[in-house]
């Protein structure tokens, strides 16, 4: 057998010995979107592992496969820990809610709270772990927090 061979099926195992994608240890609070968006993703990846067992042997294309199947335990197990909560408004920082901060040089932003799979920063939301969620959750309008080790004030929830 020729060395360039042993070299690719090594390659290609290597490949499919995928690392699973890392569970949150903390819980799995969403909003409602955030579970539509779970159970959508749990769908693409049942429809990645249908169509990688389709296409033939599956020595044929081992990293479809680990990827498929990585893809759909992550999937899954988001949607058996996802909690649902829906708050409503009391004119305090919450989950699902959106809190806009005024800096002390003056810069405005705002943030909405969301669960870890739906979280998105370059989109305006974080995480409820997120140490700025944190330092902001049960807080009203004129309270103060530190944020990465600066003041901030809170200037508005939604």
């Amino acid at each position: 057998m020729s060395v360039a061979f042993t070299r690719e099926e090594d390659l290609e195992a290597t490949a499919a010995d995928l690392v699973d994608r890392p569970i949150s240890p903390h819980p799995n609070h969403v909003t409602p979107e955030g579970l539509a968006l779970i159970e959508a993703e749990l769908a693409s990846a049942r429809a990645a592992y249908a169509k990688a067992q389709m296409q033939g042997s599956i020595e044929a294309d081992r990293t479809a496969m680990a990827r498929a199947t990585r893809d759909l335990r992550y999937w899954s197990a988001r949607r058996a820990s996802a909690q649902l909560l829906e708050t409503t408004p009391d004119g305090r920082v919450r989950f699902g809610g959106s809190v806009t901060i005024e800096r002390e040089d003056g810069r405005t932003q705002t943030w909405r709270i969301l669960g870890e799979d739906e979280a998105d920063p370059a989109k305006g939301s974080v995480s409820h772990v997120s140490p700025l969620a944190r330092a902001l959750m049960g807080k009203r309008v004129g309270d103060e927090a530190t944020v990465a080790g600066q003041a901030v004030e809170i200037v508005a929830v939604d």
